[in-house]
């Protein structure tokens, strides 16, 4: 994904947050993959154990566009 459209500053405080997020994981005792099921993310094999990558799609996905929702 290219990262171009997105505010710097906002993902410079997504990934703070991600980081902070999957180190509370780690601490616990967690895989990567946990911490995508609890932002609502797919564990697939390429990010759900790499805890870079599982970083780094947090991040991405607390930058994405909220879904409009209908009435």
């Amino acid at each position: 994904m290219s990262f171009n459209h997105i505010n710097p500053l906002q993902w410079h405080q997504a990934m703070g947050v991600a980081r902070a997020s999957c180190a509370r994981f780690f601490r616990d005792g967690g895989m990567p993959a946990d911490a995508l099921l609890a932002f609502g993310l797919s564990a697939d094999d390429r990010v759900g154990h790499d805890w870079s990558r599982t970083v780094e799609a947090i991040a991405e996905s607390l930058c994405a566009a909220p879904l409009k929702r209908a009435a």
